[in-house]
C-alpha cells in the first residue's frame, strides 16, 4: 500500500483494500491482477485515476470537455479519458460490463499544489457554486457508477462540477 491509498480504502471498511499499480508496465499491472484474485477470488469494480471485468469507472476532468488555457497536454488526455470512456461503453454493454467516466472540477487535491494561483482561480470562478470539490463527493459519484444502482449506465461521463458543466 502506498500513499493516501490505504486512508482511503480504511474508510470504506470491509474487504476494500488498495492496488497501486504503474500501468505504464505490464509486469506490475500483471502483478496487481494476480494480487486482487488470489486475496478475492474476482474483480468486481475498478477506478482508473489515470479494466478487465467488472463496473469500470474513469477519472476524467471538466477540462476535457471544455478544456483550460495553459492546460492543453491534461485538457486532451482527459478528452481522450471521456471517449474512451463511451466507445468502451458501447463495445463492452452486452457482456455486462459497465465503462463509465466522471468529470470533476476543480478538487482540492494536491494536483493544486502543482498549479498557479491564476489557474487555480480561473477554474474556481468558473464553477457556480464559487468552490472547489472534495474528494468524498466525487467518490461518492464513482461509489454510484460502481453500484448495481447504476446497472443500466454505461458509455456516460458524469459531471461533479458544482454546476460547472450543464450540458
Amino acid at each position: 500500500m502506498q500513499g493516501a491509498e490505504a486512508p482511503v480504502a480504511q474508510s470504506i471498511g470491509g474487504p476494500a483494500f488498495p492496488v497501486h499499480i504503474d500501468i505504464t508496465l505490464s509486469d506490475p499491472v500483471n502483478a496487481a491482477v494476480a494480487e486482487v484474485l488470489s486475496r478475492t477470488g474476482r474483480i468486481d469494480i475498478l477506478v482508473n485515476n489515470a479494466g478487465i471485468a467488472g463496473r469500470i469507472v474513469n477519472i476524467a476532468s471538466i477540462a476535457g470537455k471544455e478544456g483550460n488555457p495553459n492546460m492543453c497536454g491534461y485538457s486532451a488526455t482527459k478528452a481522450a479519458v471521456i471517449g474512451f470512456s463511451k466507445s468502451a461503453g458501447k463495445e463492452v454493454a452486452t457482456e455486462g460490463i459497465c465503462v463509465n467516466a466522471v468529470a470533476p472540477a476543480v478538487v482540492r487535491t494536491k494536483i493544486l499544489e502543482q498549479l498557479t494561483q491564476a489557474q487555480v482561480d480561473y477554474m474556481t470562478e468558473r464553477i457556480p457554486m464559487r468552490r472547489t470539490g472534495t474528494p468524498e463527493e466525487i467518490a461518492a459519484v464513482v461509489h454510484f457508477l460502481a453500484s448495481p444502482d447504476a446497472a443500466f449506465v454505461t458509455g456516460q461521463c458524469y459531471d461533479a462540477s458544482g454546476g460547472r458543466a450543464t450540458y
